[in-house]
């Protein structure tokens, strides 16, 4: 087996129709299977894929196990060389599939790989980061980031000078469309469920730089992403107390202790500007 590709899905039945429409359509010369690991729809999401997608390995789970541990359940499963985790927000376009398995291929000391995003009109969308950064994440926790947007911290960490034309090595690639080679799960090991949503594929690339393998970005497959369509169904306290709990994690991980209890002093600061913000976006609708 070549390719086997995990798509969590949540609430997002008819995005996730185009995307495995996509595959199908535009996947060629590959044997592949593919995954959908449903967290608990309530949209009909599970009786589409039984009666319109016979072919794809359904998971359907009775809560929401998060993004990573959603993902795990799958890989458990897989018997792809390479194991690609997919949003069900994307649409594969070109044969992009192959592509990206030919790249990793040809690429023996790649670890994971991504391709190159593009929003529905077909313009670029950024897809590449540097690792977080204490002055850029506490930036971002305060809401700062949207004061000032072109800080050195946010513009370094958002890697705004990156040429997307150019194949080349990365700290980070986007978890939308997250390829890896299953010869690393052996080594590195599966996503880590602490995890909830965010920073799973920024902790796992950190894991997989370690243990001496590269990330790369190509832009030699494409794909179409419409951005954050399933968290746009929770409320902006609940998804910022779920990403500090994912970054501050991150950070007891991978970063100096010190910066580590900093963030965890700027968390109930963080969580009161969220507030305050989701109570006059909802006075203003």
């Amino acid at each position: 087996m070549d390719l086997s590709i995990i798509i969590v899905s949540w609430n997002v039945k008819n995005l996730l129709r185009k995307c495995l429409e996509s595959i199908y359509r535009e996947t060629k010369n590959l044997k592949f299977e593919v995954f959908v690991v449903d967290n608990y729809s309530q949209d009909k999401t599970v009786e589409m894929i039984k009666t319109d997608f016979p072919r794809v390995n359904l998971i359907a789970n009775q809560e929401n196990a998060g993004f990573a541990q959603a993902n795990n359940q799958a890989i458990h499963q897989a018997k792809g060389d390479f194991i690609l985790l997919l949003n069900p927000d994307t649409e594969i376009l070109e044969n992009a599939l192959e592509k990206m398995v030919d790249f990793m291929k040809s690429h023996s000391d790649a670890g994971v790989a991504g391709c190159q995003f593009l929003n529905s009109d077909k313009s670029l969308q950024p897809s590449v980061r540097r690792f977080p950064t204490f002055s850029s994440m506490s930036l971002i926790m305060l809401k700062l980031h949207r004061l000032f947007p072109k800080s050195n911290p946010i513009k370094y960490y958002l890697a705004n000078d990156f040429n997307y034309s150019k194949t080349q090595e990365v700290d980070q690639v986007m978890g939308a469309f997250f390829m890896i080679k299953y010869e690393v799960i052996k080594k590195v090991g599966l996503l880590d469920k602490n995890f909830y949503i965010w920073f799973e594929e920024v902790d796992y690339c950190q894991r997989a730089k370690k243990n001496g393998w590269k990330i790369y970005y190509t832009p030699e497959a494409k794909i179409i992403h419409r951005f954050a369509q399933s968290f746009q169904q929770v409320t902006g306290l609940r998804k910022q107390l779920i990403f500090n709990h994912s970054l501050i994690y991150y950070f007891k991980k991978h970063k100096p202790f010190i910066e580590y209890l900093c963030l965890l002093f700027l968390h109930p600061l963080s969580l009161f500007l969220a507030l305050i913000r989701q109570f006059f976006r909802s006075k203003k609708t």
